[in-house]
């Protein structure tokens, strides 16, 4: 009983991430990407400063900590952040989910060439699997011509600047929990977001919406979507196992395409469910082995 409760709770947390992709496109009607992307992550901040001190399971990093904290925050926040809101601001939510779907998949290419880490028969034909699926999905348009959009494009380098941070991550998690390496490199990225905030204030590009509603939404997604739902993804994970857990994280970009859809409008191009089965599938794929023989790791 407890572990079907435990699943149920992942699921609805599956389903308020992939429902989040739909929010962030929605607020970016009233809100400008870097405004709304600064604004959320020093919310996420706050919060997670709050429950770390009131958890009283925080101590001061190292030099080396501090150093590979930065280049998280860096790479996961300050350039994840303005890529991702730049790309969905020009992109659809329903691609957003897809295309970021494929970073476990690239961090595993960057391991191999940074770290050395070995590439077995299934990572080598998992990630073959989904580099074709985020290609169909980039670069086939509904009406079955080829191109890549401008918004496809920021996303990738989304995609691939997520994965380069979880590298730090897991250099980080030989002396640290993942819980205080969330809040710190959380709270890092959000003090670099003020440059890129910056200099869309001063060349005018600031959009903030006047709507009581739009905030109450913006403020909601940050201290839900992103705080409150990664202490229950984090739960789960802690009592069913990451092999388990990880099947869930194949529900959000297709909730993404159907909520999208249906609340944003988007259209679901034949290009989007055959990419991301073939993401998805690329993804199970690489995690076949290593999934069930590593440690569960819990994060925030």
């Amino acid at each position: 009983m407890s572990e079907r409760l435990t699943s149920l709770r992942l699921f609805g947390v599956s389903m308020l991430w992939g429902i989040n992709f739909v929010v962030s496109s929605y607020l970016l009607h009233s809100f400008s990407p870097i405004f709304l992307s600064f604004v959320r992550i020093c919310l996420t901040s706050v919060f997670l400063i709050i429950v770390g001190v009131m958890g009283g399971q925080l101590r001061r990093p190292s030099k080396k900590e501090w150093g590979l904290l930065a280049g998280a925050g860096i790479f996961g926040t300050l350039l994840n952040q303005t890529f991702y809101f730049t790309g969905l601001h020009h992109s659809t939510a329903g691609n957003a989910a897809l295309i970021i779907a494929l970073s476990p998949i690239a961090t595993l290419i960057l391991a191999r060439i940074f770290l050395k880490e070995r590439f077995t028969a299934f990572k080598i034909i998992g990630a073959i699997v989904g580099l074709v699926g985020v290609v169909t999905i980039v670069t086939v348009g509904g009406d079955g011509s080829f191109g890549i959009t401008i918004g496809d494009v920021y996303l990738l380098f989304a995609m691939l600047t997520l994965s380069i941070s979880l590298l730090f991550i897991r250099r980080l998690t030989e002396s640290m929990s993942s819980y205080m390496i969330t809040i710190y490199s959380t709270v890092a990225g959000s003090v670099l977001m003020t440059l890129p905030a910056g200099a869309e204030a001063l060349q005018g590009g600031t959009v903030v919406s006047h709507s009581l509603w739009m905030w109450l939404l913006m403020i909601s997604a940050g201290i839900v979507a992103q705080g409150l739902g990664g202490f229950w993804w984090n739960k789960g994970v802690a009592e069913i196992g990451a092999s388990k857990a990880s099947m869930f994280m194949n529900i959000p970009p297709f909730i993404a395409l159907i909520v999208a859809h249906f609340v944003l409008g988007d259209p679901i191009h034949m290009a989007q469910v055959i990419g991301g089965i073939l993401v998805l599938s690329g993804v199970a794929i690489t995690n076949k082995r290593s999934i069930s023989s590593t440690k569960p790791t819990v994060s925030i």
